[in-house]
């Protein structure tokens, strides 16, 4: 089958890691099909632009997949121009497409409502099946986040748009596991209705290119490579969404109590660097080690070195319906344990029995978690090491791509019937 997929940020992963769409996307074409991704020529969080001069489009192969840059101007923050840089690709879809052979379904992705809009529009032209992925809940995400108000125009206008959305896909595809929920909850209260076309295919890994990172990509590092610490490691942005404040906190907790042999270790940067590095000046911590930014490529060597892997956030309604974050598929494959303060519905810690949640909004839940790991048994301990390795094998790109394909499959005969 000619598969399209219309992602505003499914550039190559080396420019930008999204990399769920070239994973999907390489492995639906080892299954025989051609794919093609749009994505917008501008690289998020960055000034970097595919497109230097005045087309509108370019178009390269990298590994077989075809992919088509839509020209989008460079933006800065989420303001006006990051909208104006939205609706520059999703006008450009409807331009584009027309200068590409035809497909048998779309694939569009919910990185903003938008490109599912024009997936659907673009599918009905084409007379094939559209397939909407929801990687974040539009405009829900944006409220619980304090960025919109619950009843302004623009929540209502944004609702309204979910719901078409919903009723006029082929199949929908959520990333959390409760999307079928909030399907039902939101516009169908208690009425008896078909949701058969409703799917849930989570965020994983692509196991082959993290353990051959893992043995390849080595990385050096003394705090690392000490085995006397127990390390506890965190990955990723240093934002007010990843609430690392807690893990600098839950250091100085363990830091009070008398253990010396405990080190959390950050890599990653954002706008809360200096607050954060601030407090542990001010607290005169001594077991909190900032790395800064690293390359991904040493993420799986460095992950293999940790004792404990960590995440954190705030704790909002949001999350009932499941979690998607990145980093936990790379901190199962690690083959260690994980512990959150994220309290969510379909828990996949509680679920494959690879780490904790503990109550959200308290250090002292944290620091509790980390003592149980640090104090645990080596049999209990190697037994949630066994299960975070069989938990990324349920999420390893290579099976979720069989779901995306049967899912296709069913889509493509139920339009010919």
């Amino acid at each position: 089958m000619n598969i399209w997929f219309f992602n505003h940020y499914a550039i190559p992963p080396w420019f930008f890691p999204l990399a769920r769409p070239y994973n999907f996307a390489k492995y639906l074409i080892k299954k025989g099909h051609n794919v093609t991704v749009f994505a917008a020529s501008t690289v998020h969080n960055s000034n970097l632009n595919l497109i230097k001069g005045n087309e509108k489009f370019s178009k390269e192969i990298i590994d077989n997949i075809n992919y088509v840059y839509l020209r989008t101007s460079n933006y800065v923050g989420n303001g006006k121009s990051r909208i104006i840089n939205m609706l520059q690709y999703t006008l450009g879809l409807f331009t584009v497409t027309r200068k590409i052979s035809s497909p048998d379904v779309i694939i569009a992705t919910s990185v903003h409502p938008l490109a599912c809009f024009a997936g659907i529009k673009i599918a009905k032209k084409y007379n094939c099946r559209c397939i909407v992925e929801i990687a974040d809940l539009w405009p829900l995400t944006l409220i619980e986040f304090g960025l919109l108000k619950h009843n302004s125009i623009m929540a209502k206008a944004l609702y309204q748009l979910e719901h078409w959305i919903y009723k006029n896909a082929d199949s929908i595809i959520f990333t959390m596991e409760g999307g079928k929920d909030y399907v039902a909850e939101k516009y169908y209260g208690k009425k008896k209705i078909d949701l058969n076309h409703i799917y849930y295919i989570n965020n994983g890994i692509d196991l082959d290119i993290y353990n051959n990172q893992k043995i390849k990509n080595v990385y050096k590092d003394l705090d690392l490579d000490d085995d006397n610490f127990f390390k506890v490691l965190y990955t990723g942005s240093l934002g007010k969404a990843n609430y690392v404040n807690y893990i600098v906190e839950t250091a100085k907790i363990i830091q009070d109590r008398g253990y010396k042999n405990i080190k959390f270790i950050i890599f990653g940067t954002g706008y809360m660097n200096e607050e954060l590095e601030s407090y542990c000046i001010d607290n005169s911590l001594r077991n909190v080690v900032f790395k800064g930014k690293v390359d991904k490529k040493s993420i799986p060597n460095i992950l293999s070195k940790s004792s404990l892997n960590i995440f954190t956030g705030e704790q909002i309604g949001l999350y009932k319906y499941g979690l998607s974050l990145n980093k936990m598929f790379d901190y199962m494959a690690s083959g260690k344990p994980t512990i959150s303060n994220i309290k969510c519905g379909y828990d996949n810690l509680e679920k494959f029995q690879c780490g904790i949640t503990v109550e959200g909004g308290s250090a002292e839940t944290l620091a509790e978690g980390v003592l149980k790991f640090y104090n645990m048994s080596s049999d209990e301990y190697g037994k949630y090491c066994t299960s975070a390795l069989n938990a990324a094998k349920e999420f390893d790109f290579a099976k979720l791509t069989d779901q995306l394909e049967n899912i296709i499959i069913n889509a493509v005969q139920r339009g010919v019937a």
